[in-house]
């Protein structure tokens, strides 16, 4: 799983091979959130009360933006051979 950020103590990661719509996943300690690419939806959080008091979903929404410019890139899927 190829990390993307380290901010903190958020750890920005994909899994090879996964599934669309496009999304990252965020841990922090126990908790987790699945955040969409191009929308920035949060599609599940899991993420502790006390985690988000000092970095809110929006913060990690932001950091989303601010590194993935091309996000919305739509991928060649098409296969050679």
């Amino acid at each position: 799983m190829p990390t993307l950020l380290n901010e903190n103590g958020f750890k920005f990661f994909f899994y090879a091979n996964e599934h669309e719509p496009k999304h990252i996943h965020v841990i922090k300690g126990d908790g987790f959130a699945k955040i969409e690419l191009c929308t920035l939806n949060v599609v599940q959080n899991y993420l502790k009360p006390k985690e988000l008091i000092t970095t809110p979903i929006n913060n990690l929404k932001y950091a989303i933006m601010q590194h993935g410019k091309d996000r919305c890139k739509k991928t060649n899927t098409k296969r050679v051979g």
